[in-house]
């Protein structure tokens, strides 16, 4: 029987209504940051949160993209032309309020808790840079995801959970029935078909503010503030990328189940290769963080990549979760 106009127009709007049905989360529930005021009010926890798996994330449709650049560091530079599944990807990453229900559902106890404490950044005399490299960091007895400074002052609920390790990211991770991404699929979500900027240009819009929360200042004893956040920011401050995603670049660095090798495998590895890691494991981190500034540590772009051990817990580096297409 031939259709009609409207038979035509009912059919589009079922497919429509079935397509909602099977992204749940794609538009209406999403947080709507993106700027100061709405990052302060923010609670830290997306709409639904308890009752859908998939409260606060976004579908990402599947396609190929170009892993790496030949812009950045020697470690970026080995471009792959890389095929990526569908898959659906935290909008923010994971705040301390959301790890927090996963402790209070779980009893979970974090690697840094049990070890006694993290590594935390400090402003360094002019002394402390000439005796050792890396002065900055230093081992923080106490230092934790719900004391960050290892003191009594708590982590903001709407703040990225930092001192977490790949063991307890992944325990978080499986709690919710997801995963952490692999490296290509975090940067198939940063990019969406832009191969990003090159090492010398910093995230800033045509009027020179901040479009991510980086180092403004000469590192590591001078920040300038320029943005109002000497160090990390609660979730969603700056402007969402193509993708509504928040924080892809700076803030804080970002967890992948993905081994760190000196340069991108061709192709790239597939999901079944990675299994259980030894502890000091280097894996791959991404995103670069609040601490990276054009004097050092020039990593907040998309295709930038760091290696990080798999148990040590320090205060810049967070996670966001996926969930893959069945």
């Amino acid at each position: 029987m031939k259709m009609t106009l409207r038979d035509k127009v009912l059919s589009y709007l079922g497919s429509l209504v079935l397509c909602c049905i099977n992204h749940s989360s794609l538009a209406a529930e999403l947080a709507e940051l993106g700027n100061a005021a709405r990052c302060a009010d923010y609670s830290g926890l997306p709409a639904h949160w308890g009752d859908d798996p998939r409260a606060g994330m976004v579908y990402l449709k599947g396609g190929e993209f170009t892993l790496g650049t030949t812009l950045g560091y020697e470690e970026e530079r080995q471009e792959v032309k890389t095929q990526v599944s569908g898959f659906w990807i935290d909008q923010t990453e994971v705040t301390v309020a959301q790890f927090a229900a996963f402790v209070e559902a779980t009893g979970y106890i974090t690697e840094a808790e049990r070890q006694g404490g993290g590594v935390v950044f400090h402003a360094p005399s002019a002394a402390e840079l000439q005796q050792r490299p890396y002065p900055w960091w230093r081992y923080q007895k106490g230092a934790n995801w719900r004391h960050p400074d290892g003191g009594e002052r708590l982590a903001p609920a709407n703040y990225p959970v930092t001192l977490v390790t790949l063991l307890d990211a992944q325990a978080y991770a499986r709690w919710l029935g997801s995963d952490l991404p692999t490296e290509a699929e975090w940067e198939y979500a940063a990019k969406l078909g832009n191969q990003g900027s090159n090492l010398e240009q910093e995230p800033r819009d045509g009027h020179g503010k901040p479009l991510a929360n980086f180092w403004q200042g000469q590192f590591p004893r001078h920040n300038s503030n320029e943005d109002g956040h000497a160090g990390l920011a609660p979730v969603g401050c700056y402007p969402a990328n193509a993708a509504k995603l928040y924080d892809m670049i700076g803030n804080a660095w970002e967890q992948t189940r993905d081994i760190y090798t000196a340069s991108h495998q061709s192709p790239a590895p597939p999901l079944f290769v990675v299994t259980d890691v030894s502890p000091m494991q280097p894996m791959v981190v991404k995103g670069g963080s609040h601490l990276c500034g054009r004097d050092f540590c020039v990593r907040y772009r998309p295709s930038a990549r760091e290696a990080h051990e798999a148990n040590l817990p320090i205060a810049h580096i967070g996670f966001r979760t996926v969930q893959r297409e069945r």
